[in-house]
């Protein structure tokens, strides 16, 4: 095992992406397929079709929406919101962003999003769905790249808060999903300081959550107060709900060793296999390293040199945040 405090940054971004891209391949096949069915025949491998009859090592909208946002953050060197909403909409129309040439699995809150930028021409923060039905993880599954501007530039908790609900409303913008996110982007940073992950999700934990209404604290309140690791099986969700998604890979990451074997116990989990897999995979890969992660999965992943190559030109840029420039 390589920890993260032994990482450099660009190790830390290859990782992380890579990692997600892996949790995110290794549940295309198997997306909805219920735990039940999974325990009886469960993912041990890269397996190819399935669900969306793509070939092994296939990587879906979650990997496809981070990679557009890292582009983006690349090429204009500062967090363009309307660059990042005409790269959602390359990806989503253009087949630009994907792993095999093709666009598959596009969620409707993302869809509906893309459509109010392109189609309605809303300014892009206006453009997320803010209904209590539009909590979906589409905005989480993408989020990595901002924890990485967050953790480099050592912002505060309320500037991370803010540059992570601007990106998230690009799709998402109910506080539920920002919230997630926010989470989420704390729990990353403590893992790319080198934190042992129970003392990053301890920590996590003593953000400020202040700016977040009651009502979503206590929805978040077994990331948040309790000990996510200490549920059973049956008490953890693996649904497309960002809450559920955010805690099921928390979970998976605290109570497994090794990248393979947490990526795997995520996937296993069925119903939303992909996103909770790619979310697991990128806190798994910076905790673990990409060295952890087996040579056979890296060798399928679908265009693995490109998403290589994005991860250095990412960690090489140095990226600035809109209202601190």
């Amino acid at each position: 095992m390589v920890h993260s405090k032994n990482m450099n940054l660009e190790a830390q971004v290859r990782a992380g992406v890579i990692g997600h891209a892996i949790g995110d391949a290794l549940g295309v096949p198997v997306e909805f397929s219920s735990r039940e069915s999974l325990q009886k025949r469960p993912i041990r491998d890269m397996e190819g079709f399935g669900v969306h009859n793509v070939p092994a090592g296939t990587w879906s909208d979650d990997t496809s929406m981070e990679i557009a946002l890292m582009q983006s953050l690349i090429d204009c060197g500062y967090v363009n919101y309307d660059d990042i909403m005409r790269n959602f909409g390359k990806w989503a129309y253009d087949d630009e962003f994907t792993a095999t040439g093709r666009t598959f699995d596009i969620g409707g809150t993302c869809s509906a999003a893309i459509s109010n930028y392109l189609i309605g021409h809303k300014s892009p923060k206006n453009c997320g769905e803010t209904g209590e039905r539009s909590n979906g993880n589409g905005s989480l599954m993408r989020i990595l790249p901002v924890a990485y501007i967050c953790h480099a530039q050592n912002l505060s908790d309320e500037d991370t808060f803010r540059l992570t609900r601007d990106v998230s409303a690009l799709t998402h913008a109910h506080e539920i999903s920002v919230a997630g996110c926010y989470i989420y982007v704390n729990f990353i940073r403590h893992l790319l300081d080198g934190d042992d992950k129970t003392e990053a999700y301890t920590k996590m934990q003593q953000h400020d959550y202040s700016m977040l209404s009651e009502e979503t604290r206590y929805a978040y309140r077994r990331l948040l107060t309790g000990n996510i690791a200490e549920c059973k099986m049956d008490e953890i969700s693996s649904s497309g709900y960002v809450l559920s998604s955010l805690e099921a890979a928390t979970w998976c990451l605290l109570t497994t060793e090794g990248y393979a074997a947490t990526v795997l116990k995520a996937v296993n989990l069925g119903k939303d296999t992909d996103t909770v897999g790619a979310i697991t995979g990128s806190m798994a890969g910076i905790y673990y390293g990409i060295e952890d992660m087996p040579l056979s999965w890296l060798q399928t992943l679908q265009r693995c040199d490109y998403l290589m190559e994005l991860c250095d030109d990412f960690a090489k840029t140095d990226i600035k945040v809109e209202y601190l420039r």
